[in-house]
């Protein structure tokens, strides 16, 4: 299993955009040079997030891209959806069903009607592992970064947005 990276470019980018001044937005544009990655890249990660309605795009001139939430209300898992989709980690085929030394017409129902306990144990591991990243947010992202970051590069990045934001 794994995660585009588009994931880790929609966190970073929303995490950004937390500290935008009420009404402002911030374009693809700003946030790919920010990041250093292409325009177009990031553009479509943004049509899946705006999509999924956790950002609002803004038209015009000056227009660009806003959380449409509170940064509290935002979760890893709501981002990791958005940019993945909602399909399930673990694709059960029914293999079970295949055996070569079992004679079907004569399998007992405990075999053939009841869940695949593997298929079981990996969607219990899967839950798990989103109501975690539920139970993480934008506003925690946020509040541990504040802590680790240097306060000179926390002020070189607002005033990099800032100057972005009033362009």
């Amino acid at each position: 299993m794994q995660f585009s990276i588009g994931v880790e470019y929609a966190l970073h980018c929303m995490l950004y955009m937390v500290d935008l001044p009420a009404g402002k937005s911030v374009g693809i544009k700003d946030l790919a040079a920010y990041q250093g990655v292409s325009e177009t890249y990031l553009s479509k990660v943004y049509t899946k997030l705006r999509k999924s309605g956790l950002v609002k795009s803004i038209p015009g001139v000056n227009g660009g891209y806003e959380l449409a939430g509170k940064p509290e209300d935002i979760t890893f898992w709501d981002i990791i959806e958005a940019i993945e989709g909602a399909s399930p980690l673990f694709q059960c085929a029914e293999i079970r069903q295949n055996e070569l030394l079992l004679d079907k017409d004569n399998l007992p129902d405990t075999h053939t009607k009841c869940p695949c306990l593997i298929k079981v144990v990996m969607l219990e591991a899967e839950d798990q592992m989103r109501q975690y990243l539920r139970n993480k947010t934008l506003a925690w992202l946020h509040g541990q970064v504040a802590e680790k970051l240097p306060e000179e590069h926390k002020r070189a990045t607002m005033e990099w947005f800032q100057k972005a934001v009033a362009r």
